[in-house]
């Protein structure tokens, strides 16, 4: 074989295991690019990993905001369902340290929130999600022409107010005491709702609520802001109950409502931020 010939036999060895090399190369980056596929795939399913109720204990207060978040939390996690119980939060917690089965509560004061917490019903520490601040709901046009928080004492008005033993009835009390004012109401309510209540089906005059229930209420009623209220704002708690039967759907619902798209749509509520 001429020296020309093996040089030119040689040339084309080197060319196939360059050839050879490439195509393994190529074949390293397919599967890398496989790989990192599957973990993509996988980590976006593991969203949809999520399953069963959730059960949620909230303050009545919250109704409106946490109804939409829990829709927005089904449509995000297919197989999921989030039901609520709505009430004072002080009967919600004497509800959860009796037994009543709950994954998540989110109660409207600290006070509320230590009596499941002192009774060993949370599962780790409880976070402070919103507050809220007091506002007077009055009849639509407020006939009355109430200005104030003083104005709610006049004899000739009914005014009701939620129970002392409620966050929204233990703020108002906060409130007045802070303005040496004394007022005598018709009622005493169970929870904020159904204090608003009384004002819109003209059964009282004015009510002491929170912002959020004037602003859900529309133009069933007026609100009058009073600078006492400055004084008596509550923190809304928020934690994972004990006994959560779905502990990982509950915490994804417990971080919507403290993400940035649930605090969204709290505070376009009245709800101020933590």
């Amino acid at each position: 074989m001429t020296r020309t010939a093996r040089r030119n036999r040689r040339t084309l060895r080197m060319a196939g295991a360059g050839a050879a090399a490439l195509l393994a190369l190529s074949a390293c980056s397919s599967s890398g690019s496989d790989s990192s596929s599957t973990t993509s795939d996988s980590a976006g399913s593991s969203s949809d990993k999520l399953s069963g109720t959730v059960t949620v204990f909230a303050a009545a207060s919250l109704k409106e905001s946490f109804t939409t978040l829990g829709e927005q939390f089904e449509r995000a996690h297919p197989g999921t369902k989030v039901t609520f119980s709505f009430g004072g939060s002080d009967s919600l917690a004497a509800s959860i340290t009796g037994g009543a089965p709950a994954d998540v509560f989110a109660s409207a004061s600290p006070k509320t929130m230590k009596i499941v917490t002192d009774a060993g019903d949370a599962s780790g520490t409880p976070a402070t999600f919103v507050r809220n601040q007091l506002e007077i709901a009055t009849l639509p046009g407020n006939p009355d022409k109430v200005a104030s928080l003083k104005d709610l004492t006049n004899p000739d008005l009914k005014v009701v107010l939620c129970d002392k033993e409620v966050p929204c009835g233990a703020a108002a009390q906060k409130a007045l005491e802070a303005s040496r004012l004394k007022l005598t109401p018709v009622s005493y309510e169970q929870d904020v709702k159904a204090a608003l209540t009384k004002v819109e089906l003209k059964e009282a005059d004015a009510a002491v609520v929170y912002k959020t229930d004037v602003h859900a209420a529309g133009d069933k009623v007026v609100g009058v802001e009073f600078p006492e209220s400055a004084d008596a704002v509550n923190d809304y708690p928020i934690t994972l109950l004990k006994d959560a039967q779905h502990t990982d759907t509950a915490k994804a619902f417990i971080a919507l409502v403290r993400s940035a798209e649930g605090q969204k749509v709290l505070t376009e509520a009245g709800f101020l931020k933590p």
